[in-house]
């Protein structure tokens, strides 16, 4: 089991990167625990996560700089086998962008980004493929030290094509 410290940027699916601000003593349901306190940049939510088990809830350690060309390699050339029935499609997209894993949501950004070179996206794909991006962005922006913005770009320019 991963521990974490103050001041480690961890990612807890849907929230996002934060940071690990403390460690707290918190009585839920009369029993006592305690809880790794994270907390989000840019907005005032806080979430409190078990110390025993971080990994049941999501977090993780967020990416790093060293992991970033892996990433920009998954959006360029990633392939994922997704159904052909719009509906078992969105369910599997929906599990991976619940899922959080940011090497596995730039697969599925790439792949429907190819999709939406060859034929274009439905609507639910299109949303699908902006949350992707959203998501990516923003991890991929603290592990830089750069703006969503800017990393907006750096994926443009591993795609050799502008963001729609």
């Amino acid at each position: 089991m991963k521990e974490y410290r103050p001041g480690d940027k961890v990612v807890l699916p849907p929230y996002g990167v934060g940071v690990v601000a403390g460690i707290a003593q918190r009585t839920v349901a009369g029993i006592g625990r305690s809880y790794y306190q994270v907390e989000f940049p840019g907005s005032r939510s806080k979430a409190f996560v078990p110390v025993e088990s971080p990994q049941q809830v999501g977090l993780r350690p967020a990416l790093t700089r060293d992991e970033v060309p892996q990433i920009l390699e998954h959006l360029k050339h990633g392939q994922l086998p997704l159904p052909k029935q719009w509906a078992a499609r969105h369910r599997r997209v929906t599990e991976i962008l619940s899922e959080g894993n940011p090497h596995r949501i730039a697969i599925l950004a790439g792949q429907l980004r190819r999709w939406d070179a060859e034929r274009g996206l439905p609507d639910l794909d299109r949303q699908a493929f902006r949350r992707a991006i959203n998501l990516l962005a923003e991890e991929v922006a603290q592990a830089l030290e750069i703006t969503v913005s800017e990393t907006r770009v750096v994926f443009e320019e591993a795609w050799g094509e502008e963001l729609n």
